[in-house]
């Protein structure tokens, strides 16, 4: 009778063991604890300005006498030599490249700024200076002389690195980058919303690209040993920039 007893309890039991074994990898184990969060930014030292949104920028500068000035494409190309570090904003879009804004690119910029973003809490105001250079355009079908065409507009330069807006505030980069990111698309020369930490390691991230090059033919060196008589085909651009520009245009991947 107990030897009985004894095999029906192990059998029931193995049973139980093996439908246990068959649903344990469908079951998820429930477990109640504390769970860390990251702690929200510290914004008690952030001070808004009376005007948190971008200003209107006039069309034609206010002249005297109107001048009118050659192309000099030099105010493009290459590096720009000021306005490439944050002045009160944590956020910014930066040029890639150089070009031209024209009051129409302005006034996108201000619109879709000022629309999508928190005055309460966020404020935005420009890098750049209102548009002075002129731009002259010859009517469509008219004979060749005649002197030099009348104004069409007026632009302001920019080259490569320079700080377009800044935003900044109470804010994080996520809850900008999406209207920022629609206006760097915008512009007429390659540009990237940035923040001032990824600001700096693209700067760092050049100057240790230069500092650990590990190929010994670089441009300075050929240009510098003038071999095969490349100096003769180069400009003065080029040897200011080490080939570094085409122009208006970067080469990111020459050291």
């Amino acid at each position: 009778m107990f030897s009985l007893l004894k095999a029906s309890f192990c059998g029931v039991a193995s049973r139980t063991i093996g439908s246990a074994g068959l649903f344990q990898d469908h079951l998820k184990v429930l477990s109640a604890g504390l769970k860390t969060y990251r702690l929200p930014p510290d914004y008690s030292d952030v001070m808004l300005p009376e005007r948190q949104k971008l200003k209107f920028m006039n069309k034609v500068p206010d002249l005297k006498k109107v001048r009118k000035e050659m192309k000099n494409l030099r105010d493009i190309q290459g590096p720009a030599r000021n306005g490439t570090a944050f002045t009160t904003g944590q956020y910014a879009i930066v040029a890639l490249g150089g070009g031209y804004l024209h009051w129409g690119h302005l006034e996108m910029m201000r619109l879709t700024i000022n629309r999508r973003m928190d005055p309460s809490t966020t404020f935005a105001h420009w890098c750049i200076s209102a548009p002075y250079k002129p731009i002259t355009r010859r009517g469509l079908g008219k004979r060749m002389g005649g002197g030099k065409g009348a104004i069409d507009q007026y632009v302001t330069p920019v080259r490569y690195g320079r700080l377009i807006l800044e935003v900044g505030g109470r804010c994080e980069l996520g809850e900008v980058e999406s209207f920022m990111s629609e206006v760097a698309k915008k512009l007429p020369f390659p540009a990237k919303v940035v923040s001032r930490e990824s600001l700096a390691a693209m700067q760092q991230e050049e100057a240790e690209r230069e500092k650990n090059n590990q190929n010994p033919w670089t441009f300075k060196r050929v240009v510098t040993s003038n071999m095969l008589g490349i100096r003769k085909v180069l400009s003065a651009f080029d040897l200011h920039n080490h080939g570094r520009f085409s122009g208006k245009f970067h080469n990111p991947g020459r050291v």
